[in-house]
Protein backbone atom coordinates (compact mmCIF):
# COMPACT_ATOMS: atom_id res chain seq x y z
CA UNK A 1 0.00 0.00 0.00
CA UNK A 2 1.37 3.89 -0.25
CA UNK A 3 2.00 5.67 2.82
CA UNK A 4 -1.16 7.36 2.60
CA UNK A 5 -3.04 4.59 2.28
CA UNK A 6 -1.21 2.78 4.84
CA UNK A 7 -1.57 5.31 7.33
CA UNK A 8 -5.36 5.51 6.59
CA UNK A 9 -5.64 1.62 7.12
CA UNK A 10 -3.51 1.76 10.26
CA UNK A 11 -6.21 4.59 11.69
CA UNK A 12 -9.22 2.66 10.97
CA UNK A 13 -8.13 -0.71 12.52
CA UNK A 14 -6.84 1.67 15.52
CA UNK A 15 -10.26 3.12 16.14
CA UNK A 16 -11.78 0.13 15.66
CA UNK A 17 -9.62 -1.59 18.33
CA UNK A 18 -10.11 1.73 20.78
CA UNK A 19 -14.14 1.59 20.80
CA UNK A 20 -14.18 -2.03 21.42
CA UNK A 21 -11.87 -2.15 23.92
CA UNK A 22 -13.02 1.20 25.94
CA UNK A 23 -16.51 -0.35 25.60
CA UNK A 24 -15.52 -3.79 26.79
CA UNK A 25 -13.37 -2.80 29.79
CA UNK A 26 -14.80 -0.22 31.05
CA UNK A 27 -17.61 -3.23 32.36
CA UNK A 28 -14.15 -4.57 34.20
CA UNK A 29 -13.01 -1.28 35.83
CA UNK A 30 -16.78 -0.68 37.12
CA UNK A 31 -17.71 -4.50 37.83
CA UNK A 32 -18.09 -3.42 41.46
CA UNK A 33 -20.97 -0.60 41.14
CA UNK A 34 -22.27 -2.94 38.03
CA UNK A 35 -22.60 -5.69 40.88
CA UNK A 36 -24.43 -3.18 43.36
CA UNK A 37 -26.66 -2.03 40.71
CA UNK A 38 -27.54 -5.45 38.63
CA UNK A 39 -27.72 -8.17 41.35
CA UNK A 40 -29.95 -8.86 45.07
CA UNK A 41 -28.40 -7.26 47.88
CA UNK A 42 -25.45 -9.63 49.45
CA UNK A 43 -22.14 -9.60 50.39
CA UNK A 44 -19.91 -7.71 48.59
CA UNK A 45 -17.56 -10.22 47.52
CA UNK A 46 -20.28 -12.33 46.47
CA UNK A 47 -21.73 -9.06 44.02
CA UNK A 48 -18.21 -8.90 42.69
CA UNK A 49 -18.19 -12.20 41.97
CA UNK A 50 -21.54 -12.36 40.19
CA UNK A 51 -20.20 -8.95 37.84
CA UNK A 52 -17.12 -10.57 36.81
CA UNK A 53 -19.13 -14.18 36.49
CA UNK A 54 -21.40 -12.17 33.34
CA UNK A 55 -17.60 -10.50 32.34
CA UNK A 56 -16.76 -14.12 31.93
CA UNK A 57 -19.61 -14.96 30.06
CA UNK A 58 -18.87 -12.46 27.33
CA UNK A 59 -15.57 -13.83 26.99
CA UNK A 60 -16.77 -16.79 26.70
CA UNK A 61 -18.47 -15.70 23.27
CA UNK A 62 -15.26 -14.56 21.97
CA UNK A 63 -14.27 -17.80 20.35
CA UNK A 64 -17.90 -18.30 18.62
CA UNK A 65 -16.79 -14.49 17.68
CA UNK A 66 -13.97 -15.15 16.19
CA UNK A 67 -15.21 -18.36 14.06
CA UNK A 68 -18.10 -16.06 12.67
CA UNK A 69 -15.90 -12.81 11.60
CA UNK A 70 -13.24 -14.91 11.34
CA UNK A 71 -15.20 -16.56 8.53
CA UNK A 72 -16.69 -12.61 7.17
CA UNK A 73 -13.15 -11.56 6.91
CA UNK A 74 -11.48 -14.80 4.86
CA UNK A 75 -14.83 -14.86 2.22
CA UNK A 76 -16.63 -11.38 2.21
CA UNK A 77 -13.73 -9.61 3.15
CA UNK A 78 -11.38 -7.90 6.02
CA UNK A 79 -13.18 -4.47 5.89
CA UNK A 80 -16.77 -5.84 6.01
CA UNK A 81 -16.09 -7.95 8.81
CA UNK A 82 -14.20 -4.52 11.06
CA UNK A 83 -17.36 -2.76 9.81
CA UNK A 84 -19.60 -5.31 11.27
CA UNK A 85 -18.17 -5.88 14.42
CA UNK A 86 -18.02 -2.39 15.18
CA UNK A 87 -21.65 -1.83 14.90
CA UNK A 88 -22.17 -4.68 17.05
CA UNK A 89 -19.94 -3.58 20.02
CA UNK A 90 -21.11 -0.04 19.87
CA UNK A 91 -24.87 -0.75 20.15
CA UNK A 92 -24.88 -3.36 23.02
CA UNK A 93 -22.80 -0.54 25.03
CA UNK A 94 -25.41 2.24 24.80
CA UNK A 95 -27.71 -0.15 26.27
CA UNK A 96 -25.77 -1.18 29.12
CA UNK A 97 -25.71 2.09 29.94
CA UNK A 98 -29.57 2.68 29.95
CA UNK A 99 -30.48 -0.95 31.08
CA UNK A 100 -32.37 -0.41 34.71
CA UNK A 101 -31.18 -2.54 37.17
CA UNK A 102 -32.13 -5.21 39.69
CA UNK A 103 -34.35 -2.57 41.94
CA UNK A 104 -36.51 -1.86 38.87
CA UNK A 105 -36.37 -5.02 36.85
CA UNK A 106 -35.69 -7.75 38.90
CA UNK A 107 -34.24 -10.59 37.43
CA UNK A 108 -34.96 -9.74 33.61
CA UNK A 109 -31.89 -7.19 34.73
CA UNK A 110 -28.95 -10.00 35.04
CA UNK A 111 -30.96 -11.74 32.34
CA UNK A 112 -30.28 -8.75 29.88
CA UNK A 113 -27.37 -7.52 31.38
CA UNK A 114 -25.53 -11.23 30.36
CA UNK A 115 -27.10 -11.07 26.75
CA UNK A 116 -26.06 -7.31 25.70
CA UNK A 117 -22.67 -8.87 26.98
CA UNK A 118 -22.65 -11.98 24.72
CA UNK A 119 -23.30 -9.64 21.87
CA UNK A 120 -20.02 -7.69 22.67
CA UNK A 121 -18.21 -11.18 22.99
CA UNK A 122 -19.10 -11.65 19.83
CA UNK A 123 -18.30 -8.79 18.34
CA UNK A 124 -14.74 -8.67 20.46
CA UNK A 125 -13.77 -11.66 18.98
CA UNK A 126 -13.95 -10.55 15.02
CA UNK A 127 -12.91 -7.15 15.79
CA UNK A 128 -9.17 -7.22 17.25
CA UNK A 129 -7.77 -10.64 15.04
CA UNK A 130 -9.54 -9.42 11.98
CA UNK A 131 -7.60 -5.80 12.17
CA UNK A 132 -4.69 -7.55 13.19
CA UNK A 133 -4.61 -9.48 9.58
CA UNK A 134 -6.10 -6.13 7.57
CA UNK A 135 -2.80 -4.34 9.05
CA UNK A 136 -0.18 -7.16 8.91
CA UNK A 137 -1.34 -7.96 5.17
CA UNK A 138 -0.60 -4.77 4.18
CA UNK A 139 2.86 -3.83 5.66
CA UNK A 140 5.99 -3.92 4.20
CA UNK A 141 7.88 -7.27 5.48
CA UNK A 142 10.57 -5.63 8.02
CA UNK A 143 7.56 -3.38 9.10
CA UNK A 144 5.30 -5.94 10.45
CA UNK A 145 5.64 -5.93 13.74
CA UNK A 146 5.62 -2.07 14.56
CA UNK A 147 2.43 -2.39 12.06
CA UNK A 148 1.11 -5.32 13.88
CA UNK A 149 1.54 -3.37 17.37
CA UNK A 150 -1.07 -0.21 16.13
CA UNK A 151 -3.70 -2.81 16.34
CA UNK A 152 -3.07 -3.09 20.33
CA UNK A 153 -2.02 0.68 20.43
CA UNK A 154 -6.01 1.19 19.95
CA UNK A 155 -6.67 -1.27 22.03
CA UNK A 156 -4.36 0.44 24.45
CA UNK A 157 -5.47 3.99 23.45
CA UNK A 158 -9.47 2.62 24.60
CA UNK A 159 -8.51 1.24 28.01
CA UNK A 160 -6.44 3.87 28.72
CA UNK A 161 -9.93 6.39 27.98
CA UNK A 162 -11.64 3.50 29.87
CA UNK A 163 -9.02 3.72 33.04
CA UNK A 164 -9.09 7.75 32.91
CA UNK A 165 -12.32 8.39 32.11
CA UNK A 166 -13.30 6.05 35.60
CA UNK A 167 -10.27 8.04 37.10
CA UNK A 168 -12.12 11.66 36.46
CA UNK A 169 -15.73 10.12 37.62
CA UNK A 170 -13.83 8.45 40.88
CA UNK A 171 -12.25 12.49 41.48
CA UNK A 172 -15.08 14.77 40.22
CA UNK A 173 -18.45 12.73 41.95
CA UNK A 174 -18.98 11.36 45.09
CA UNK A 175 -18.56 7.73 45.64
CA UNK A 176 -22.60 7.32 46.12
CA UNK A 177 -22.82 9.20 43.04
CA UNK A 178 -21.02 6.77 41.01
CA UNK A 179 -22.76 3.93 42.29
CA UNK A 180 -25.72 5.14 41.54
CA UNK A 181 -25.56 6.33 37.94
CA UNK A 182 -22.02 7.75 37.42
CA UNK A 183 -20.70 4.33 36.13
CA UNK A 184 -23.29 4.68 33.44
CA UNK A 185 -21.63 7.45 31.96
CA UNK A 186 -19.02 5.94 30.10
CA UNK A 187 -21.03 3.65 28.34
CA UNK A 188 -23.20 6.44 27.16
CA UNK A 189 -20.38 7.61 25.37
CA UNK A 190 -19.36 4.29 23.64
CA UNK A 191 -22.51 5.22 21.27
CA UNK A 192 -21.20 8.65 19.68
CA UNK A 193 -17.33 6.54 19.31
CA UNK A 194 -19.16 3.32 17.86
CA UNK A 195 -20.28 6.15 14.55
CA UNK A 196 -17.10 7.67 14.04
CA UNK A 197 -15.24 4.45 13.45
CA UNK A 198 -18.13 3.03 11.72
CA UNK A 199 -17.54 6.05 8.94
CA UNK A 200 -14.17 5.55 8.88
CA UNK A 201 -14.06 1.99 7.82
CA UNK A 202 -16.65 2.87 4.94
CA UNK A 203 -13.62 4.39 3.54
CA UNK A 204 -11.90 1.21 2.83
CA UNK A 205 -10.68 -0.41 -0.53
CA UNK A 206 -10.31 -4.50 0.15
CA UNK A 207 -7.12 -5.42 -1.62
CA UNK A 208 -7.70 -7.61 -4.96
CA UNK A 209 -5.96 -10.72 -3.43
CA UNK A 210 -8.60 -10.44 -0.25
CA UNK A 211 -11.48 -10.76 -3.09
CA UNK A 212 -9.55 -13.68 -5.36
CA UNK A 213 -7.88 -15.89 -2.83
CA UNK A 214 -9.49 -19.46 -2.72
CA UNK A 215 -10.92 -20.00 1.03
CA UNK A 216 -10.62 -22.59 3.15
CA UNK A 217 -14.04 -23.75 4.31
CA UNK A 218 -14.65 -23.28 7.96
CA UNK A 219 -15.16 -27.01 9.08
CA UNK A 220 -12.06 -27.46 7.01
CA UNK A 221 -9.82 -25.48 9.59
CA UNK A 222 -11.46 -27.50 12.25
CA UNK A 223 -10.84 -30.99 10.83
CA UNK A 224 -7.67 -30.44 8.81
CA UNK A 225 -5.79 -28.05 11.14
CA UNK A 226 -6.64 -28.05 14.58
CA UNK A 227 -2.79 -28.54 15.63
CA UNK A 228 -2.68 -25.01 14.57
CA UNK A 229 -5.80 -23.66 16.66
CA UNK A 230 -3.96 -25.80 20.08
CA UNK A 231 -0.71 -24.07 18.76
CA UNK A 232 -1.92 -20.35 18.52
CA UNK A 233 -4.02 -20.76 21.55
CA UNK A 234 -1.27 -21.93 23.56
CA UNK A 235 0.82 -19.47 22.54
CA UNK A 236 -1.51 -16.62 23.33
CA UNK A 237 -2.36 -17.89 27.05
CA UNK A 238 0.28 -15.96 28.97
CA UNK A 239 -1.26 -12.56 27.09
CA UNK A 240 -4.19 -13.60 27.92
CA UNK A 241 -4.13 -14.23 31.84
CA UNK A 242 -1.24 -12.02 32.34
CA UNK A 243 -3.25 -9.23 30.61
CA UNK A 244 -6.38 -9.62 32.19
CA UNK A 245 -5.23 -10.10 35.61
CA UNK A 246 -2.62 -6.93 35.68
CA UNK A 247 -4.66 -4.73 33.96
CA UNK A 248 -8.54 -5.35 34.33
CA UNK A 249 -8.51 -7.15 37.83
CA UNK A 250 -5.63 -5.37 39.19
CA UNK A 251 -7.82 -2.18 39.97
CA UNK A 252 -9.94 -4.19 42.27
CA UNK A 253 -7.31 -6.10 43.66
CA UNK A 254 -5.64 -3.21 45.07
CA UNK A 255 -8.99 -1.96 46.69
CA UNK A 256 -9.61 -4.94 48.70
CA UNK A 257 -5.90 -6.48 49.26
CA UNK A 258 -4.37 -3.34 49.69
CA UNK A 259 -7.36 -1.26 50.55
CA UNK A 260 -6.49 1.69 47.98
CA UNK A 261 -8.72 3.80 47.13
CA UNK A 262 -10.43 3.89 43.85
CA UNK A 263 -9.58 6.98 42.69
CA UNK A 264 -5.82 5.67 43.05
CA UNK A 265 -6.55 2.58 41.40
CA UNK A 266 -7.57 4.08 38.42
CA UNK A 267 -5.00 6.21 38.74
CA UNK A 268 -2.15 3.83 38.96
CA UNK A 269 -3.45 2.28 36.28
CA UNK A 270 -3.92 4.78 34.01
CA UNK A 271 -0.22 5.28 34.11
CA UNK A 272 0.59 1.97 33.49
CA UNK A 273 -1.69 2.19 29.97
CA UNK A 274 0.57 5.03 28.89
CA UNK A 275 3.58 3.20 29.85
CA UNK A 276 2.62 -0.14 27.60
CA UNK A 277 2.17 2.43 24.21
CA UNK A 278 5.97 2.65 23.96
CA UNK A 279 6.80 -0.42 25.53
CA UNK A 280 4.98 -2.70 22.98
CA UNK A 281 6.09 -0.33 20.18
CA UNK A 282 9.50 -0.63 21.35
CA UNK A 283 9.71 -4.80 21.18
CA UNK A 284 7.78 -4.77 18.10
CA UNK A 285 10.53 -2.99 16.11
CA UNK A 286 13.16 -5.26 18.27
CA UNK A 287 11.15 -8.19 16.96
CA UNK A 288 11.61 -7.00 13.08
CA UNK A 289 15.43 -7.48 13.63
CA UNK A 290 15.89 -10.66 15.21
CA UNK A 291 12.65 -12.28 14.70
CA UNK A 292 8.98 -12.91 16.98
CA UNK A 293 9.83 -15.87 18.79
CA UNK A 294 13.30 -15.17 20.89
CA UNK A 295 11.43 -12.05 21.85
CA UNK A 296 8.00 -13.99 22.83
CA UNK A 297 10.61 -16.63 24.74
CA UNK A 298 12.65 -14.27 26.66
CA UNK A 299 9.14 -12.35 27.80
CA UNK A 300 7.94 -15.56 28.65
CA UNK A 301 10.45 -16.81 30.49
CA UNK A 302 11.35 -13.56 32.41
CA UNK A 303 7.79 -13.88 33.51
CA UNK A 304 7.88 -17.60 34.93
CA UNK A 305 10.66 -15.86 37.62
CA UNK A 306 9.19 -12.48 37.89
CA UNK A 307 5.65 -12.89 38.30
CA UNK A 308 5.75 -13.57 42.44
CA UNK A 309 8.31 -10.90 42.80
CA UNK A 310 6.25 -8.05 41.31
CA UNK A 311 3.49 -9.18 43.21
CA UNK A 312 5.05 -8.48 46.39
CA UNK A 313 5.56 -4.95 45.13
CA UNK A 314 2.01 -4.78 44.32
CA UNK A 315 1.01 -5.69 47.74
CA UNK A 316 4.06 -3.14 49.41
CA UNK A 317 2.82 -0.19 51.66
CA UNK A 318 4.35 2.62 50.13
CA UNK A 319 2.83 3.81 46.18
CA UNK A 320 5.89 3.80 44.38
CA UNK A 321 6.11 -0.04 45.32
CA UNK A 322 2.93 -0.88 43.84
CA UNK A 323 3.87 1.56 40.51
CA UNK A 324 7.28 -0.22 40.20
CA UNK A 325 5.46 -3.81 40.38
CA UNK A 326 2.49 -2.60 38.00
CA UNK A 327 5.88 -1.11 35.80
CA UNK A 328 7.56 -4.44 35.65
CA UNK A 329 4.21 -6.38 34.30
CA UNK A 330 4.18 -3.83 31.68
CA UNK A 331 7.65 -4.57 29.95
CA UNK A 332 6.30 -8.20 30.59
CA UNK A 333 2.82 -8.00 29.22
CA UNK A 334 3.66 -5.29 26.77
CA UNK A 335 6.57 -6.90 25.76
CA UNK A 336 4.69 -10.03 24.29
CA UNK A 337 1.38 -8.32 23.08
CA UNK A 338 4.35 -5.69 21.27
CA UNK A 339 5.55 -9.11 18.84
CA UNK A 340 2.50 -11.25 18.69
CA UNK A 341 0.36 -9.77 16.26
CA UNK A 342 3.07 -10.13 13.54
CA UNK A 343 4.25 -13.88 14.65
CA UNK A 344 0.21 -14.83 14.52
CA UNK A 345 -0.26 -13.37 10.81
CA UNK A 346 3.39 -14.97 9.49
CA UNK A 347 2.43 -18.60 11.05
CA UNK A 348 -0.84 -18.64 9.15
CA UNK A 349 -1.23 -19.32 5.78
CA UNK A 350 -3.13 -16.47 4.31
CA UNK A 351 -6.80 -18.39 2.29
CA UNK A 352 -7.31 -19.29 6.27
CA UNK A 353 -5.77 -16.74 7.88
CA UNK A 354 -8.74 -15.02 9.96
CA UNK A 355 -10.58 -17.81 10.77
CA UNK A 356 -7.64 -19.67 12.34
CA UNK A 357 -5.83 -16.44 13.81
CA UNK A 358 -9.73 -15.70 15.51
CA UNK A 359 -10.58 -19.63 16.54
CA UNK A 360 -6.98 -20.15 18.26
CA UNK A 361 -6.55 -16.52 20.12
CA UNK A 362 -10.10 -16.38 21.10
CA UNK A 363 -10.45 -19.55 22.59
CA UNK A 364 -7.50 -18.80 25.05
CA UNK A 365 -8.89 -15.15 25.27
CA UNK A 366 -12.28 -16.39 26.13
CA UNK A 367 -11.59 -19.68 28.39
CA UNK A 368 -8.43 -18.70 30.30
CA UNK A 369 -8.71 -14.72 29.86
CA UNK A 370 -11.75 -13.92 30.37
CA UNK A 371 -12.52 -16.11 33.40
CA UNK A 372 -9.36 -15.08 34.97
CA UNK A 373 -10.39 -12.02 36.86
CA UNK A 374 -13.17 -14.77 38.43
CA UNK A 375 -10.87 -17.12 39.58
CA UNK A 376 -8.62 -14.65 40.64
CA UNK A 377 -11.60 -13.27 42.87
CA UNK A 378 -12.48 -16.28 44.26
CA UNK A 379 -9.21 -18.08 45.05
CA UNK A 380 -7.98 -14.82 46.87
CA UNK A 381 -11.02 -14.97 49.22
CA UNK A 382 -11.01 -18.92 49.47
CA UNK A 383 -7.19 -19.51 50.10
CA UNK A 384 -6.49 -15.84 51.61
CA UNK A 385 -3.71 -15.93 49.74
CA UNK A 386 -2.91 -12.59 47.72
CA UNK A 387 -0.44 -13.89 45.42
CA UNK A 388 -2.83 -16.35 43.79
CA UNK A 389 -2.54 -14.17 40.70
CA UNK A 390 1.08 -14.49 40.80
CA UNK A 391 0.85 -18.25 40.40
CA UNK A 392 -1.93 -17.53 37.54
CA UNK A 393 0.47 -16.02 35.39
CA UNK A 394 3.41 -18.11 36.03
CA UNK A 395 1.39 -20.75 35.16
CA UNK A 396 0.67 -19.56 32.23
CA UNK A 397 3.73 -18.04 31.19
CA UNK A 398 4.99 -21.36 31.82
CA UNK A 399 2.80 -23.01 29.23
CA UNK A 400 3.68 -20.54 26.42
CA UNK A 401 7.24 -20.61 27.04
CA UNK A 402 7.42 -24.83 26.43
CA UNK A 403 5.09 -24.24 23.37
CA UNK A 404 7.29 -22.02 21.77
CA UNK A 405 10.29 -23.56 22.51
CA UNK A 406 9.35 -27.01 21.75
CA UNK A 407 5.82 -26.83 19.51
CA UNK A 408 5.10 -30.58 20.68
CA UNK A 409 3.87 -31.35 17.05
CA UNK A 410 1.38 -28.64 17.11
CA UNK A 411 2.74 -26.17 14.54
CA UNK A 412 5.36 -28.81 12.53
CA UNK A 413 2.75 -30.88 11.29
CA UNK A 414 0.62 -27.91 9.73
CA UNK A 415 2.05 -28.03 5.91
CA UNK A 416 1.56 -24.23 4.55
CA UNK A 417 2.16 -22.79 7.10
CA UNK A 418 4.87 -19.54 7.51
CA UNK A 419 7.69 -19.79 9.49
CA UNK A 420 6.98 -16.85 12.28
CA UNK A 421 10.43 -15.21 12.52
CA UNK A 422 12.26 -12.20 11.11
CA UNK A 423 9.93 -10.48 8.68
CA UNK A 424 9.30 -13.30 6.03
CA UNK A 425 6.37 -14.69 5.21
CA UNK A 426 6.79 -17.69 3.23
CA UNK A 427 3.65 -18.62 1.98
Amino acid sequence: MSPTNMSRAMVAGAIGNLLEWYDFTVYGYFAASIGRAFFPQQNQVAQVLSAFGIFAVGFLMRPVGGALFGYIGDHFGRRIALSVSVIAMALPTFLIGVLPGYAVLGIAAPLLLTLLRMIQGLSVGGEYTTSVVFLVERARPERRGVVGATANLGALTGILAGSATGAVLETLMSAQAVQEWGWRVPFWIGLTVGLAGLVLRRGLKEEPADKSRQNVPLLAVFRQHWRLLLYLAFVSAFGAVGFYLIFVYIVSWLQFADGVAPAQALSINTLSMLLLMPTEVGVAALSDRIGRRPVLLWVTGLAVVLAWPLFRLLHGPQQWMILLGQIGFVLLVGGYYGCLPAFMVETVAAPMRCTAIALGYNVSLGLIGGVSPMVATWLVYRTANDYTPAFMIMAAAAVSFLVLAHGFGLRARNGGTAAAGRGADRQ
